[in-house]
């Protein structure tokens, strides 16, 4: 199974770029993930709804045909890392490569998350986008560590 984290935005702060290829570099070999970004549209005075399409466009030109699609979003799941890391297995087990998908500042549009086989929320809090990168890489990463038996995860 492959991993992609797509993420709309292409200029995050170093802080962020770092942590999220740290996390992805830690991943095992048998499951690889790459980031792959999209432009967030300009904010031009146009509707939330309209910028959120025109997102919509870009991010599932991005998405292979047959892939899992997990959205991520602020009224999905909320879920434990061990939770995560189940899912994952299933996953694995099935071997479906899986897009992790991160909107704009507007979140993802309606055909984005009715394509979502999962949707899942990181926190009931807001966070900045960076930030959301940064701790999905992390939570994949612990949740691999997890299966895998590794101390990095402590219960």
């Amino acid at each position: 199974m492959k991993l992609t984290l797509l993420a709309v935005g292409d200029k995050m702060p170093d802080w962020a770029e770092t942590a999220t290829a740290e996390f992805i570099k830690r991943l095992p070999r048998e499951t690889p993930m790459r980031l792959v970004t999209v432009k967030p549209e300009k904010r031009s005075g146009q509707s939330s709804e309209t910028l959120k399409s025109a997102e919509a466009t870009r991010l599932l030109e991005k998405i292979p045909p047959g892939n899992r699609i997990v959205a991520l979003d602020e009224h999905g799941d909320q879920i434990t890392t061990r939770q995560l890391a189940d899912k994952l297995s299933r996953w694995l087990s099935e071997g479906k490569d899986t897009v992790f998908v991160i909107g704009g500042a507007d979140g993802l549009a309606p055909n984005v998350l009715a394509q979502a086989d999962a949707k899942l929320g990181l926190s009931r809090l807001t966070l900045p986008h960076a930030l959301a990168r940064v701790l999905l890489a992390e939570q994949i990463y612990r949740a691999f560590s997890l299966l895998n038996n590794h101390p990095y995860h402590r219960e």
